[in-house]
């Protein structure tokens, strides 16, 4: 299987190929779903994704609800909240009671500043602009996704994925793979930057349940345990 992106969170993997086809993992196997999707996120927040058109979709129902909005990237890992950026690096968030609405026209909430990408996880969002500077966002919360102020994370990303436990991992602009350390409920910010041992460079990672995700540039996938 080759997919140019993918995402796990609550024991549930998706992921989609260069033809937008949508893949969700069974088992071993991957299983293809109805749809097409740039860009596809699985968490506590449900399936959610983006079009080439970046028209946002969820499952709700075992079917695909198109949701009011535009993104080109969106995050269903935080607590049970939506967070996305759109075609022009707009950052934009749901409250988790829009989130778990099943109304599709309940507005986003724009943040300040600009990103390329953007994630949520157990202790805070994490985004990545057009330079690779990486951002902590402050004070996040279910009823408040807009948080409160933004802070500079030293070294440079192509893109942070932060998980559902509360761990971050990031990919260096040389495909290089780090490990956020010292993250916890009292410093969501973590401490440092690790570099894991990998044996080869990759270009999207993402953690759930124990396992470590990665997806080389050529698109095969790659799965590691216990990182």
């Amino acid at each position: 299987m080759k997919l140019k992106q993918l995402d796990a969170g609550a024991g549930q993997v998706y992921g989609v190929n260069d033809a937008d086809d949508i893949f969700r993992l069974n088992g071993d196997n991957w299983e293809q779903v109805p749809g097409k999707l740039i860009h596809v996120s699985v968490g506590p927040a449900g399936v959610w994704g983006a079009n080439r058109q970046n028209s946002i979709y969820k499952i709700q129902d075992g079917v695909w609800v198109n949701v009011e909005g535009s993104l080109k990237q969106v995050d269903a890992g935080g607590n049970i909240f939506i967070g996305g950026v759109t075609g022009s690096d707009k950052v934009y968030c749901k409250n988790q009671d829009s989130t778990l609405s099943r109304r599709a026209n309940l507005p986003f909430t724009e943040i300040e500043g600009t990103l390329k990408y953007y994630s949520c996880g157990l202790y805070g969002c994490w985004g990545v602009n057009k330079y690779n500077a990486v951002f902590f966002r402050r004070n996040v919360t279910p009823t408040n996704c807009q948080g409160s102020e933004w802070q500079g994370v030293e070294y440079s990303m192509t893109m942070v994925e932060a998980g559902t436990d509360g761990s971050v991992y990031g990919i260096a602009f040389h495909g290089m793979v780090f490990k956020r350390q010292g993250i916890s409920s009292s410093n969501p910010l973590g401490t440092e930057w690790s570099l894991l041992d990998t044996f080869d460079y990759f270009k999207h990672v993402s953690y759930d349940n124990g396992v470590l995700w990665l997806i080389h540039p050529e698109g095969n996938v790659y799965k590691c345990y216990g990182s």
